[in-house]
């Protein structure tokens, strides 16, 4: 997500500005603090311009290699 964000050229204080949330909001759920519901999940990758579809796809790709490595 953070990368995602970046590359929209947004700052974290702009992405909050258009989810009329405090700064705070973003960095909360960019560093682990906190997790988005399904609705802010949605608006954010609207936002941001990017997929949601393809953002699961690589949360699910980096959670398949994390039980991976747990498994050897």
């Amino acid at each position: 997500m953070i990368a995602a964000r970046k590359e929209a050229q947004l700052t974290q204080a702009t992405l909050a500005k258009f989810l009329k949330k405090p700064q705070s909001f973003v960095a909360k759920y960019e560093n682990g603090e906190r997790r988005l519901d399904v609705i802010e999940f949605l608006l954010v990758t609207r936002i941001i311009g990017i997929s949601p579809c393809e953002i699961l796809r690589k949360i699910e790709q980096e959670v398949s290699n994390i039980s991976c490595k747990e498994d050897t």
